[in-house]
């Protein structure tokens, strides 16, 4: 059984995750590589700058575990989000219901 690079599967995970947000029609890029920090979020997008994203491609996610990740990288000035996926499968994306009503009632994020 060969092992799982674990940073490069993240990192595909990121790429293939801006590369989703590049297919609506956004300008995006990796956060990690130009940022560099723990809390700099895995995937920038200027244009929805108010959300930090968190990209997990795992076959089975700890989504409250992620949640809180997100959440605690975000800080008080952005919304979490959970861009995630399995194998052969297609994007998810998990958020605060708060969030979730904030997009819904067309508010200002």
């Amino acid at each position: 059984m060969t092992r799982i690079n674990s940073r490069a599967k993240g990192a595909r995970g990121e790429r293939a995750w801006r590369d989703a947000l590049r297919a609506a029609g956004y300008d995006a890029r990796r956060g990690q590589q130009f940022a560099g920090g723990t809390d700099s979020p895995d995937v920038i997008c200027e244009e929805l700058h108010k959300f930090h994203f968190e990209v997990k491609c795992v076959e089975a996610l700890n989504l409250e575990n992620a949640m809180n990740q997100a959440r605690r990288d975000a800080g008080d000035q952005k919304r979490p989000i959970v861009a995630h996926k399995k194998n052969g499968k297609g994007w998810l994306v998990s958020m605060p219901a708060e969030v979730f009503f904030q997009l819904l009632r067309g508010d200002h994020l």
